[in-house]
């Protein structure tokens, strides 16, 4: 039985050309040990012959060929080690070996190999090609064999051997909320999410182990590497939410923006339709800490008309700045200040000062944030499918509680995190947690109270404005249906352009998008989310 992870090429004839690792001129005709001390080889000295080359090469392509592995070694400077390597190619049931020489040169001689695998009824062709070069042994003075595992196979490792049989598991294959196999090659976010997804629930995908000749490797830390398969099996289906048209649609968009992360979620089911992270080994589209930025405005808007603090035409001025607890807190260049403005206005405008004026109001609290952030799941414990943040909004200290409604201070969330705001909103008010995975796998979600029926319409009404008029426009104004948006931008120490966010709906996908030092958030991540949006429409 098998032991490690298979890879490489199933079914069907594993063809491959390798060169031997180069030599200096001296090794290459002179040797590196000792080989056989047989009394019918003279000892002599100098560069090998072609004679030699040619004797030593027609008795170990012979012995080979004839499953004489004991003899075949003979011919090789190290016959331990190349004993090892030939008896476990004739153990694993391969037949029929036919050796053909290419043309020499000097005492390196290409050549190729076909064979017949046959185990328990069924049988395969094996064909490869490879090259051997022939040395002078330096105790004994013979032309022999450099051993190499490659001489043998040209994907032989030292101390790996040929290994005949079933597999220990099938094949796990991930598949999309259609049935369509996501692929890493085609999908190269998911790789690591594919990963998590195998280890998680390999024991639930079922399947049928197939029939292989493999080579088995002696490090463990390295993958088996199925050469031949005789009998295919059925291959095990982790069956996820996700949706290949919007993943395509969020793999190219993370392409065109480095350090750029990306969710979409179905907003009436919770369920996961995309993720991509255009550094797919660091998956901050589910595990990202980052502070919002402007985003968060629309949980800071959803506690002001929760609270009976203001509703969209409730009219909150916008100044330059505003002192608050020891901060003075401005708007970003360009925002003019305007007194007369609406919580709806300074929502699209994403003006901070009119945002502090509203946290600020004496009907709310140090926790008032906390709790309204709780209603959208957010701390929640969620439970996915695989490892993900459900985002921290801390109850405000002294200094914090301004900062933390305009997306600063100590409030941290993902894409994903984002991504499920804008959901509850789309959605109704009610929150879904995401999950990626079938509902079949058993995934407790967590709960939360979500939002008030006639909250969530307010807020989706001041994202449409934010789309369609608001700084959103230039990403989003020119995508039909039902679309609104938030955007973002994060001052983050130590960075010489903030973090830039954006987040929004259009029809039933909820998509958040974050790019790491990108600027402002409908310069960078906004297109991010247009192209997805587009794309899964």
């Amino acid at each position: 039985m098998r032991n490690g992870v298979k890879t490489g090429l199933v079914g069907g004839v594993f063809t491959v050309m390798v060169g031997i690792a180069g030599y200096g001129a001296f090794n290459l005709y002179n040797g590196v040990t000792g080989g056989s001390t047989s009394a019918d080889s003279a000892p002599t000295a100098g560069p090998v012959t072609g004679a030699e080359v040619e004797k030593t090469v027609e008795g170990f392509f012979k012995s080979w060929q004839n499953g004489e592995a004991d003899a075949a070694a003979e011919f090789t400077n190290n016959p331990v080690a190349a004993g090892k390597a030939l008896h476990s190619f004739a153990a694993a049931d391969i037949t029929k070996v036919k050796i053909e020489r290419g043309k020499a040169s000097g005492a390196g001689v290409p050549f190729s190999v076909s064979a017949t695998v046959a185990h328990e009824g069924e049988s395969k062709p094996l064909a490869y090609k490879s090259k051997l070069t022939v040395v002078r042994g330096e105790t004994t003075g013979r032309a022999l064999v450099d051993w190499q595992p490659s001489v043998v196979h040209p994907l032989l490792k030292k101390d790996d051997t040929f290994e005949v049989g079933e597999a220990d598991t099938p094949q796990i294959e991930a598949v999309d909320r259609d049935g369509k196999v996501l692929d890493r090659d085609k999908y190269p976010s998911l790789g690591p999410v594919l990963d998590q997804l195998r280890e998680r629930y390999e024991d639930k995908a079922g399947g049928k182990p197939g029939i292989e000749l493999w080579i088995e490797r002696a490090d463990a830390t390295a993958y088996n590497t199925t050469l031949v398969t005789l009998q295919k099996g059925e291959p095990g289906k982790i069956k996820t939410t996700l949706s290949a048209k919007v993943q395509a649609a969020a793999e190219q968009a993370v392409r065109s923006k480095a350090k750029s992360s990306v969710v979409a979620i179905q907003p009436s089911t919770g369920q996961v339709l995309g993720v991509a992270n255009q550094e797919p080994g660091n998956n901050t589209a589910f595990l990202g800490r980052l502070a919002p930025g402007s985003t968060m405005k629309i949980v800071t808007a959803a506690t002001f008309i929760d609270n009976g603090v203001a509703g969209p035409g409730t009219r909150i001025p916008c100044p330059n700045t505003i002192p608050y607890r020891s901060q003075t807190f401005g708007n970003l260049p360009g925002l003019a200040p305007n007194e007369n403005a609406t919580l709806a206005e300074n929502f699209s405008r994403s003006c901070n000062t009119g945002f502090i004026k509203g946290i600020a109001h004496d009907s709310l609290n140090d926790n008032s944030l906390t709790q309204e952030a709780a209603k959208f799941g957010i701390g929640a414990e969620w439970q996915t499918g695989i490892p993900s943040y459900d985002g921290s909004v801390p109850p405000a200290d002294t200094s914090d509680r301004g900062a933390n409604a305009i997306g600063q201070g100590v409030v941290q969330m993902s894409p994903l995190n984002m991504a499920s705001i804008v959901a509850t909103v789309q959605g109704g008010g009610a929150f879904r947690q995401p999950v990626i995975v079938d509902s079949s796998y058993g995934v407790q979600r967590a709960g939360a109270s979500g939002i008030s029926p006639g909250t969530a319409p307010q807020l989706a009404q001041m994202m449409r404005t934010t789309a369609r008029s608001g700084p959103a426009a230039t990403a989003v104004g020119g995508l039909g249906g039902d679309v609104g948006a938030k955007t973002g931008s994060a001052e983050v120490a130590g960075q010489t352009k903030p973090n830039s966010w954006f987040a929004g709906f259009r029809g039933d996908i909820a998509v958040a998008a974050v790019v790491v030092e990108g600027g402002r958030g409908g310069e960078s991540a906004g297109p991010i989310v247009a192209t997805v949006r587009r794309g899964g429409a």
